[in-house]
């Protein structure tokens, strides 16, 4: 699939742009990336946008990401959006979980353009 808009939702700014350059070395580079710090302001984001994929951080204030996640995947309008997480993961949620959950794949921090294409490189 060819992911033209892609939303990358992380409380961190420099998290943020470093995702996105690593998108863009591992051939992302004609997407368009909107940002946003948490899943609260993602959710709302996706009310009147659409976007292709969605890169989730887990650990958020506000709405934390496997909260955001559940929402995004009840919600008729935005169920289908593929999600991958980059997070460095910890705490009780495994890979595992999440895919179960509905997340296309699961990319560890310190995010790399090597993990991103061996998570998505068929898809460019």
């Amino acid at each position: 699939m060819n992911y033209k808009r892609i939303l990358i939702v992380d409380d961190s700014a420099t998290s943020r742009m470093i995702i996105r350059k690593c998108f863009q070395i591992a051939g992302f580079y004609e997407s368009t990336y909107y940002e946003a710090e948490d899943g609260l302001k993602a959710l709302s984001f996706l009310t009147d946008k659409q976007v292709d994929l969605v890169l989730s951080d887990l650990k958020m204030p506000k709405m934390d990401g496997r909260t955001f996640i559940r929402k995004l995947k009840r919600k008729e309008t935005t169920r289908t959006i593929p999600v991958v997480v980059i997070s460095s993961m910890g705490g009780d949620i495994t890979e595992a979980q999440l895919l179960k959950e509905g997340v296309k794949a699961v990319i560890g921090k310190p995010i790399s353009p090597g993990k991103v294409l061996e998570a998505l490189g068929a898809e460019r």
